[in-house]
């Protein structure tokens, strides 16, 4: 559970990567946010109940 104020946003809310890191590996690429979610260097995720998310960078705008 959460105890930051205020509280982080929960692993199926919309801003779910705003969530507190609390075991940061970016060694191996990726971090544990305080709401379970596992947040990938290439913006990917995998979420507590096994969803993946794929990764979504925004895309490079050409000058």
């Amino acid at each position: 559970m959460c105890t930051h104020a205020p509280k982080c946003p929960t692993a199926d809310s919309p801003d779910r990567e705003a969530a507190v890191v609390v075991a940061g590996h970016p060694e191996q690429g990726w971090s544990l946010l305080c709401n379970a979610v596992v947040l990938f260097e290439d913006t990917g995720e995998l979420l507590p109940d096994c969803q993946v998310v794929a990764p979504h960078r925004p895309l490079a705008v050409a000058a």
